[in-house]
């Protein structure tokens, strides 16, 4: 059955059944990717994975049911199934389906192609090529993949609500490795672009980073000023990122509960939620219950005006949603999540960032973050690596350090941040970005 099938006979087998409110949520995703190692294809995947989930409300609760399998007789079944599980919840949440927003933004639907196979292990290849030829100390281990992704999503529900995104994404990354003096290093760097000029500065860019850490040393533990890369500061707010939804908040899992119109962090940092973020690839106008989503100041000024909330936890607080109830699939029940969610960028560049510091540390890797880091204390201990800061220039590689802290703290005393901020690869509709940030006086253990 198409989909548009399965909608109309799932509306039927709905009011067969004398529902009253009652949701269809269709997802669709297809993916290619193509990896190398050496000079030969070492992986290749294609795939496409979907499936409708029906939800409804029989006596004050929600029921879900979800398949993949598009047929009659299991759309009959899929119905039976969502009634039942209503029946047999015990919840004391509020069960809600979304009437409709005012507006929703107009996005451009995408009408990209998934490339095909031959087409993808011919860049993946030449990608590996490109990075081959950089240096001769590149080694056996050095890896290149090219991916792409399409999702397409469609909600309708009984409140008359018919909403419908389709968007992609394509990228690639390598991962270059060197041998130099009987050491070996990596260095990882990824685009979403298709521009070949961009690709080949792409393998350019890891393997001067894997080269640069070649005789590293390590450092005294002591209090550092340091600068946290913007890569690496996105993936911290990742690690994080938890601690803004509502929801745990409510549930006493994050130190932000009470604590909307609060200042949590210093002046300069203003944290934007942007699901329409103008350079991502992954736009959306609603969210996973069909409300508009919108741009907002999470943080302003370092006061923070909103956690996210969904309709659930909005309902709780007495509040509206913040459209952040996404799905990861159409099987997923509703979380809390971010979309584009980064910290904004300030005036100087990296180089004025680095005078302005003068003596510190720059830190440009974190090994194992999530396993040292806890969203419900935002304390983290994480083993880094970088390059030494002296008299504002970039020196020599440093290697096993620890940096420690807490991110609540951290976002207190950031004293300064560049301008150019770097966002990661997204994760379904959500990313994460940051500028460098810089933080004074930060413990870290060394030798």
């Amino acid at each position: 059955m198409k989909f548009e099938d399965v909608k109309e006979f799932l509306i039927a087998e709905a009011d067969r059944m004398g529902l009253d409110e009652y949701e269809v949520y269709y997802m669709r995703s297809t993916d290619v990717s193509a990896e190398t190692l050496k000079n030969e294809i070492s992986s290749f995947s294609s795939g496409v994975r979907g499936g409708v989930s029906f939800r409804c409300i029989v006596d004050g609760h929600m029921g879900n049911a979800s398949t993949e399998l598009l047929e009659e007789n299991e759309m009959i079944a899929l119905v039976g199934r969502a009634i039942n599980n209503a029946k047999n919840i015990e919840s004391d949440t509020k069960a809600i389906l979304f009437g409709g927003s005012q507006k929703y933004a107009k996005l451009e639907q995408s009408n990209a192609k998934i490339a095909d196979a031959a087409r993808l292990k011919e860049i993946a290849l030449k990608i590996q090529k490109n990075t081959y030829s950089e240096s001769e100390f590149i080694t056996d281990g050095t890896q290149s993949a090219v991916f792409t992704e399409r999702i397409e999503t469609e909600l309708m529900n009984s409140h008359g609500l018919r909403l419908s995104n389709r968007v992609s994404m394509s990228g690639s990354y390598v991962q270059a490795v060197v041998q130099k003096d009987g050491e070996s290093q990596e260095g990882f760097e990824w685009t979403l672009s298709d521009d070949e000029e961009q690709m080949a500065r792409m393998s350019k860019e890891a393997t001067e980073s894997a080269l640069s850490k070649i005789g590293a040393t390590e450092i005294n533990t002591g209090k550092y000023d340091v600068i946290i890369s913007a890569k690496k500061m996105y993936d911290l707010l990742s690690a994080f990122a938890s601690a803004f939804s509502a929801k745990n908040a409510q549930l006493g899992l994050s130190k932000l509960r009470d604590k909307e119109g609060a200042k949590i962090a210093a002046d300069i940092i203003t944290l934007v939620d942007d699901p329409m973020r103008k350079d991502s690839p992954m736009q959306t106008s609603f969210d996973g219950e069909g409300v508009a989503t919108y741009k907002k100041n999470v943080i302003e000024n370092g006061v923070l005006n909103t956690l996210l909330y969904d309709l659930s936890c909005a309902d709780k607080a007495n509040r509206e949603s913040t459209a952040n109830g996404q799905r990861l699939s159409y099987s997923d029940p509703v979380s809390i999540a971010p979309y584009s969610f980064y910290i904004e960028g300030g005036k100087k560049t990296l180089d004025e960032l680095l005078a302005f510091m003068g003596d510190g540390i720059y830190v440009t890797e974190f090994k194992g973050m999530h396993a040292g880091c806890s969203a419900v204390t935002g304390d983290f201990s994480i083993e880094s690596a970088g390059y030494a800061v002296r008299e504002g220039k970039l020196c020599e590689a440093i290697k096993s350090f620890t940096v420690a802290g807490n991110f609540f703290d951290l976002l207190n005393e950031i004293e300064e941040i560049s301008k150019e901020v770097a966002f990661g690869i997204p994760h379904g509709f959500t990313c994460f970005g940051s500028p460098d940030v810089l933080v004074r006086n930060m413990s870290v253990a060394g030798k």
